[in-house]
Parts: C-alpha cells; structure tokens; sequence
C-alpha cells in the first residue's frame, strides 16, 4: 500500500481536460427514450463508446503521456491491457511519435488485437502473454524494468485518474438538471475513482453507484476486506473489467466516494448488449453493458423520478463473440434448455419427438445424437429455445409422460460444457 492517500485536485482534473480538448471527443451525454419511460425517470447516457479509440481509456492514457518528459518519451513506454487501455496507448504513441510495447493475455478478442495494431502503427510492437490482464501485467513490468521504459498503468496512476475524471466535467457541463445518480463500471477502478473524486468535490449530493461482472468483483471485495486483494479465480467473459485485482490509489478513493457498489451476472449483460443493439443501434462490449445492466436490476422505487447517468464506456465487441453473448442472454432469461434425451432407436423416433413433445413455438437449436444398434435406446442431447418460461413446464412434463427425459442440463454447469 502507499504511504501517503492521494486524491485528485480539482485543478488538475481541469488541466487534464484542457490538454485532452485536441485528442479527444466531447462524447454526447445522450437521452435515452426507452429507459426513461421503463424507470418513469430521466436516463442519460454518456457515449465514451464513441471516442476515436471506442472508449474512454484514451482520456487516461493520454494524459498520462503528455505529462513524461522528452527524456522519458525517449525510453519508449510499456502497457498492459485487456484491449481498450492498450487502444489509447497505440494512438498516444504514434500522436506522440512514442515507441510503445503493449502486453496482451492470449485470451484476447482478435478485434481488440488488431484495433491496437490499427492504432499504432510502425510504432508499437504486441506482445501476447497469460490468459488474464493480471498475468500480462506482471510480464509488462518485469520487461519495463528491464529495458528502464516507463509504465502506463491502466488505472492506478494519478494522472490516468484525472484523465479518466475529465468525463465528469463534461457530465456536469452538460446536463441539464442535477444528477441524483451515476453508474460507473469498474475493471481495475480508475473510471470510478476519477468520476466519483469529481462528484464529490462538485455534486456531492449525487448518489455514486459503481458496477463490477459477478464473475470479477474485485472492488467490492476489496472494500469488504479493508484492502485490494487479489481474487484467485475470475470470469473473463466482461474482459474491459475483468480485474483480479484493483489499484491502491483506485481503492482508497473509490471506499471514500462511492455508495453502493452492485454485481450483474454475465447473461443480463448478454441481454443489455443486445436489445441496445436492437432498440438503439448502440454497440457496445461486456463492459460498455454493465452500468444499463446494472441500472435496470436496482430498486426502481429510488430510481423513479430521479435524473441518472449511466457510463456507456466502450464499444470494442469482437462479432465472433454475438453467438455466446446470444446464448448466455437466452440461458438468462430461461429461454433456452439444454436436456439429456433417450431416443428409441427406430425409426420416426424423432418424428415422434417433435410432434407429441414440442410446444408449437418450441424450436430444436442443438442435436447431439449417434445411433448405436445393438442398445434399445440412444442418448442424445438437445437444446431446445421456448417463446416464454411458461413453456418450459409443459414441455418438461411431455418428455417426461413420452419417456424421453433423461436429466435436465442447466443447472449443471461442467456437465453441460462437456457436452455441448
């Protein structure tokens, strides 16, 4: 930990938004018909999806970078990131004519991957390493130290905190009323910290609400522990905010200013990906969907009438990934059903399935079936998408009254990933 407590000075935050004023996008604090009118609210948007690099990292990172010094540039400088950091970073470096090497784990989306190459050009190089940002972390500075290049942190930096705080002022500026809430997401703390510094110094009324993937909560269970720990194992699904550990500085302001901190499963932030593609043409990743996902699961008796914010903070979503986030959305609504089936092995068996069994809005998505003649019956898993839950029951019972019903796969995580 860090001897002394650090806490953004107003003045600074407005350095940082005049030195970012010719890199960046003033994003659009947008008003969002839909959610309003579900919440019987004022719902806003703030678009950083829409910054030149897709989110709001660039703020940070260059900001950090504008403020090394000409013998420090000369060094070259070292990053890790899940994709958005290393984004900013690659634009900052080829703005700057700064050499540039960004560590990436290997789990990395391949669009992620080359938007940073995009961004950077001749001078950045890429390298892969570890299957989380903690484990690419750990390589970044132990190839920082060696080759004596400076460190761009993701988050835990104070001039990456004013950078990210400088969407604050713009929020402030351009709302019209005062926010009673604001949904931030939080990866490793650095969105947070410097959006909720700027509050309290500037709006100190408005409620702070940040938001964390159930499957990486590490901020809540930092301020449950007293200090950042490291979580031992966490999902990387929502990777612009799969964090294993947040920073010292993040988490000293963030136990200070925020006030509430809620986690949303990965299908209800399939679900908000898709229906703000859907509604609003908005595309957004993982993490761009935490603050809606998380807005639409809070106590809507304190939301009505009230004037909110949500962070919308990045739209880098690999399209190879819409399968699973379509998935994952269905398995949360109890839309979908995975089932371990006996079929007699004659034939019209399946025939016979599909016209005693299936709901007339019932739909076969998955088959998995392999005859075998010398056994009566053949085991077979399938995958079936109902138009409403009630659908379920019904469809249960049939299988079950036809003799087809072997065991039920939701609810069985490791035996549905080894079979489907």
């Amino acid at each position: 930990m860090k001897n002394s407590i650090y806490f953004p000075k107003l003045e600074t935050v407005r350095i940082a938004a005049n030195n970012l004023k010719k890199e960046i996008l003033k994003t659009p604090l947008q008003y969002h018909v839909n959610l309003s009118a579900a919440l019987n609210a004022r719902v806003s948007l703030k678009r950083e999806d829409l910054q030149p690099v897709r989110s709001y990292k660039i703020r940070g990172a260059y900001n950090k970078m504008i403020s090394l010094s000409p013998e420090e540039l000369s060094r070259g400088v070292v990053c890790a990131s899940a994709g958005n950091h290393a984004q900013g970073v690659a634009l900052a470096c080829k703005k700057m004519k700064t050499r540039g090497t960004i560590f990436m784990p290997l789990t990395i989306p391949e669009q992620k991957l080359e938007q940073v190459k995009m961004f950077g050009e001749d001078y950045i190089d890429v390298i892969l390493f570890g299957d989380t940002f903690d484990e690419a972390k750990e390589a970044a500075l132990v190839f920082s130290k060696k080759q004596d290049a400076v460190f761009i942190h993701p988050f835990d930096d104070p001039a990456v905190i004013e950078g990210q705080a400088t969407i604050a002022l713009e929020i402030l500026e351009q709302a019209q009323e005062p926010i009673d809430y604001i949904f931030v997401p939080i990866g490793g703390g650095g969105l947070a910290a410097g959006i909720s510094a700027v509050f309290k110094m500037l709006s100190p009324e408005t409620r702070i609400i940040g938001v964390e993937p159930d499957g990486a909560a590490s901020m809540l269970k930092a301020i449950e522990s007293g200090r950042p720990v490291r979580l031992d194992v966490i999902s990387r699904f929502v990777d612009g905010a799969a964090v294993q550990q947040v920073g010292n500085y993040t988490f000293e302001i963030c136990r200070n200013t925020l006030h509430d901190i809620v986690t949303v499963v990965e299908g209800k932030v399939c679900e908000e990906i898709l229906l703000l593609y859907n509604k609003d043409a908005i595309v957004v990743e993982p993490a761009g969907a935490l603050s809606v996902a998380a807005l639409k699961s809070y106590n809507k008796e304190e939301l009505t009438a009230k004037n909110i914010v949500c962070i919308v903070s990045g739209s880098n979503n690999d399209i190879t990934r819409m399968e699973e986030i379509k998935e994952k959305a269905l398995l949360y609504k109890q839309l979908k059903h995975y089932f371990l089936l006996k079929f007699p092995q004659r034939p019209g068996a399946l025939r016979h399935f599909v016209m005693e069994v299936l709901g007339p809005d019932d739909d076969i998505t998955y088959f998995e079936y392999t005859k075998k003649n010398s056994k009566e019956k053949g085991m077979a898993v399938v995958g079936i998408v109902v138009k409403q839950y009630k659908d379920f029951e019904p469809l249960l019972s049939k299988m079950k009254q036809h003799d087809f019903y072997v065991n039920y796969l939701n609810d069985k995580p490791l035996l549905m990933n080894l079979l489907v």
